[in-house]
């Protein structure tokens, strides 16, 4: 009985030694993670095959893309390279050169608005223009003088300076023409009534188609001589207002030289800083070509303006020094009036070599008065072939017939005014232009001539 107790004993403890409690976790656990691994291992494959089907259906799309627009390329260059796809302009149905000449007419009209719109807004104030027009010449003529006193003074002192000096010129030279006339006056008058005498028998007597009697002209220089005072007597009350309008008129011209003075002032003092200061208010991208415009263009018109003082004293003295040689009288004020003639192109220096003809004609005869023609339109010729090309050279390079042109407008436009300025606005005008043109190559050679046949 003891035996078997000890046997079943025996047989319920070896069971228990068998099982090892450690090394069965240690098993599971490794079978764990070897299961885990190889999930992973499924799941790293599984993501590879997505991506490679992936790609694989971005490449069949690309691949079918690609084609599709191979295809599409090709029908298109086999309809003439017009794809249906893209709106056509209705410019693209009309000729080049008809596209090209509508656009240019469309810009010229603007161009021509924009110019018009100017001249209206200038016309509205015409006092203001000529003052600033005045302030710019004074300004262009005074402008070295003044650099000059602005070496060895400020720059305020310098200019108020070279107005007193330009302001005693002038007061000298009128001095000079006034007391020149007034010494001459007995003088002059009696050589001008014998002059008269002998204008009226040239008339009556000479070679003119006109068959006249010294009685007759005198009778219809009397008629003249009622009709102008029946005019005055029925016009008096017209005429008074006339004067009256006459004499603002008169303040409107002190007001103008006021005003001119008063910006010349300013020019000449601080020019510099006012410029200066337009440039900065002026977007970065356009201050260099909009600075170098202006300076082309002011070159130009300081330049005509210095020139055309300068010629017209030359011609001024040359004139005054002949018209004494010759013994004409009033020599310095038809001195004086070339001078001013000078200043308006074209018709200026013949309207002032008339009038000397007519002095001479009156005073010394016939042949004084051919002689004083011939005289000033030497001179003339000596101012257009030596002196403006000598003193002017390419600051003002206008073809005669622009010149004309230009003044012609100018004097249709606006009288004696428009003459005036008319040169130098336009010369300053194609100065601007050509330092922001670009030029092409010029045409070299002979131009080859026009021939009909076609063929």
């Amino acid at each position: 009985m003891a035996n078997a107790d000890t046997s079943s004993g025996d047989r319920d403890e070896a069971p228990l030694q068998d099982v090892e409690p450690d090394s069965d976790a240690a098993a599971s656990d490794s079978a764990f993670k070897h299961l885990t691994s190889r999930l992973r291992e499924g799941r790293d494959v599984l993501g590879r095959t997505i991506d490679r089907a992936e790609r694989a259906r971005l490449d069949a799309r690309e691949q079918q893309l690609h084609y599709e627009d191979s295809q599409t390329a090709d029908a298109a260059g086999a309809e003439g390279d017009v794809s249906p796809a893209v709106p056509r302009s209705p410019l693209s149905s009309l000729p080049s050169w008809l596209v090209r000449g509508g656009i240019s007419a469309w810009l010229l009209l603007g161009l021509l608005i924009v110019i018009s719109l100017v001249f209206f807004a200038t016309s509205r104030v015409i006092p203001v223009f000529v003052g600033v027009f005045m302030a710019l010449v004074l300004t262009s003529i005074l402008q070295p003088l003044v650099n000059l006193f602005a070496r060895v003074m400020p720059r305020y002192p310098a200019t108020f300076l070279g107005l007193l000096s330009a302001l005693a010129l002038v007061v000298g030279l009128v001095t000079y023409v006034v007391t020149s006339v007034t010494s001459q006056w007995n003088t002059l008058a009696s050589q001008f009534s014998d002059g008269v005498d002998t204008i009226v028998d040239f008339i009556v007597n000479g070679p003119l188609p006109l068959d006249l009697t010294q009685q007759e002209l005198t009778g219809q220089l009397q008629q003249l001589v009622r009709q102008g005072q029946d005019y005055l007597m029925s016009n008096a009350p017209t005429l008074a207002t006339e004067v009256l309008s006459n004499a603002g008129t008169v303040v409107n011209i002190f007001a103008v030289l006021a005003l001119a003075v008063f910006t010349t002032i300013f020019f000449l003092a601080s020019g510099g800083r006012m410029w200066r200061w337009f440039l900065n208010e002026l977007p970065a991208s356009m201050r260099e070509d909009v600075h170098h415009a202006a300076g082309a263009g002011w070159y130009t018109f300081a330049g005509y303006a210095r020139g055309t003082v300068l010629v017209a004293l030359t011609d001024g003295i040359m004139c005054g020094i002949f018209l004494q040689i010759v013994s004409v009288p009033l020599a310095a004020p038809l001195a004086v009036l070339v001078f001013i003639g000078a200043f308006i192109p074209i018709i200026g220096a013949p309207a002032a070599m008339i009038i000397a003809m007519v002095v001479a004609l009156a005073s010394k005869g016939f042949i004084t008065m051919i002689v004083v023609g011939l005289g000033v339109a030497g001179i003339g010729q000596i101012e257009g072939h030596i002196l403006q090309p000598l003193i002017m050279g390419r600051q003002v390079s206008l073809h005669p017939v622009v010149v004309i042109i230009a003044v012609a407008v100018g004097t249709y436009s606006a009288g004696l005014l428009g003459a005036i300025v008319a040169v130098p606005l336009v010369s300053v005008a194609w100065s601007v232009y050509s330092e922001l043109h670009t030029k092409d190559a010029p045409v070299v050679g002979e131009l080859p001539t026009y021939s009909g046949d076609k063929g």
